[in-house]
């Protein structure tokens, strides 16, 4: 529901006006008292009925006072309004009949008590209030000529009050009325404001890009976190000086507002931070204020690198098609030579190594082929335990396993993710595949084991095997495309998992295993879990 006027909500907080208006009424009350109980009264003659005029004096007095106090209360708004309106005209009845001589000065206050209850109240009240003042100012009119045979002001000069009262009436609930409206497209307007600058903040403080305010002094005034981030100083960074945390990025900003030419070479702010290429820009034309933007260079080498790949996978998937049709008419010919009886052993040795390149060649090209046709990953939410039971069991009966074993270790409670199904099988199947062939010692049957597990919001599977285990030379270049030790591999079955678990906004690492072996891990996100990319 949005904000409405305080002057619209009518058992909201009372505005000031309120409190003005009972302000107004305390003078009013003060001013019939000094002209009854002062010296001033000499100046006015003797009053009609002196009792009244001290007993009318004395009680709007006091209970203007307390009107005035129990104006702060919010929940009596409308009643105090409207109570005190008729308190109003109930005492500047009796102080006209008491005092006939100020007779026309009491009906001259009474306009504004008019005015301001219709500016504050809706327009049926305002209306009635102004009724009771043209009724009470009739009424003391014929009772003075009833009582002392005349009354002190003219038929006249009580049609035009009268005339004022319902006047002020409808001009006053249309000035509130314009009020209300322009009060409230004024908080429209300022709540709007508040949230494009509770955005804007958001915007700036979740950027990766590091944003800093610098004053003339070289004093921050503003880092977002990014930017406290690359400081190392968390965030006490907006309250510390530049040339203390950054002496470099300090010096470049001053080479920078002396027109000089700046240093563009990527730097780095604290020694555990990556580089990072700073920008400069004033943030008004007449300000002492300079924007500082520190761009992460790894966040661009990797955007760069994507669009490198891109451009290459689309390129290498060009190249793959060229390079199957004639692959295949030597793989065909090698064929058609070993059945020939006219080659000898060392021949068809060669042969046979031909053929095996060829294979291995195809297969490259495969990988290739289903690296640039992966489609966009479509992430369900699924249980690993699951999953991985019905993985081993399709395995086990799809691809024969005599003496070598492959198990499933899942905990009793499912293990919930957010990975594509399709991408997952892909994943473990092609880790699976190089744990039975690799992973296993001489002469001895491979051990392959897919545990499952759970580690905060991110869930796990493992891939672990009892074979010999990786060097650690040969760990770092892993996933490396094309990298391979074996003369029959093609270099890029690890290369293609870690690229569908990027895709899956998963990771895929290789964890060596103390007591001998090899582990390779992959961490996916949970439901409510979003990975860092």
């Amino acid at each position: 529901m949005p904000n409405a006027s305080l002057i619209d909500r009518i058992e909201s907080i009372p505005r000031r006006e309120l409190y003005f208006f009972g302000l107004y009424r305390t003078l009013e009350a003060g001013i019939i008292a000094a002209l009854v109980f002062s010296p001033m009264a000499e100046l006015i003659g003797a009053p009609r009925n002196p009792g009244l005029a001290s007993t009318v004096a004395v009680a709007y007095l006091v209970v203007a006072v307390v009107l005035l106090v129990l104006g702060r209360n919010e929940r009596w708004f409308a009643q105090l309004v409207f109570g005190g309106a008729c308190i109003d005209i109930l005492a500047a009845s009796l102080a006209t009949h008491a005092l006939p001589t100020v007779a026309a000065g009491i009906a001259m206050m009474l306009l504004f008590n008019v005015a301001a209850a219709s500016m504050l109240l809706p327009l049926r009240q305002g209306l009635v209030v102004a009724l009771l003042a043209s009724a009470a100012l009739v009424g003391e009119y014929i009772l003075s000529s009833l009582v002392d045979g005349g009354a002190p002001r003219t038929l006249a000069e009580l049609s035009m009050f009268v005339t004022s009262y319902l006047a002020l009436a409808w001009l006053g609930y249309r000035i509130g009325q314009r009020a209300r409206s322009s009060q409230q497209l004024a908080e429209k307007r300022t709540a709007e404001v508040a949230n494009l600058v509770e955005i804007n903040e958001l915007v700036i403080r979740r950027m990766r890009t590091g944003v800093l305010v610098v004053d003339a002094d070289n004093r921050i005034t503003l880092a977002n976190e990014a930017a406290a981030l690359l400081l190392g100083e968390g965030s006490q960074a907006a309250s510390m000086d530049l040339n203390q945390i950054a002496p470099e990025l300090a010096r470049r900003l001053q080479r920078w507002r002396n027109g000089w030419q700046v240093d563009e070479t990527p730097m780095q702010l604290q020694p555990d931070q990556p580089e990072v290429q700073p920008r400069f820009a004033r943030l008004l034309a007449d300000s002492d204020l300079t924007l500082v933007f520190l761009d992460d260079t790894t966040v661009v080498s990797r955007r760069a690198e994507s669009l490198t790949l891109a451009a290459l996978g689309r390129f290498s998937a060009s190249l793959a098609h060229e390079i199957r049709n004639p692959l295949a008419a030597i793989n065909y010919a090698a064929q058609l030579l070993e059945e020939s009886r006219n080659i000898d052993e060392a021949d068809r040795r060669l042969l046979q190594i031909i053929h095996q390149q060829c294979q291995r060649t195809n297969g490259i090209v495969e990988s290739v082929l289903g690296l640039a046709r992966r489609e966009r990953a479509n992430p369900e939410n699924l249980d690993l335990c699951a999953f991985v039971r019905r993985f081993v069991d399709d395995y086990r009966l799809t691809l024969s396993i005599e003496t070598d074993s492959l198990e499933a270790v899942v905990p009793a409670q499912p293990v919930p993710a957010m990975v594509d199904p399709r991408h997952l099988q892909q994943l473990l199947t092609a880790l699976v595949h190089n744990a039975l062939k690799y992973g296993r010692l001489m002469d001895e049957p491979a051990r392959v084991r897919l545990r499952v597990f759970q580690d905060g919001r991110n869930a796990f599977v493992d891939v672990l095997d009892r074979g010999p285990g990786i060097a650690e030379g040969v760990a770092a270049q892993l996933f490396r495309p094309f990298f391979t030790t074996s003369e029959h591999g093609t270099g890029l079955g690890l290369y293609i998992a870690r690229e569908l678990c990027r895709a899956n906004q998963a990771t895929l690492e290789y964890v060596p295993v103390p007591g001998g072996g090899a582990c390779f891990r992959v961490a996916m996100q949970g439901p409510n879990t979003i990975l860092p990319p």
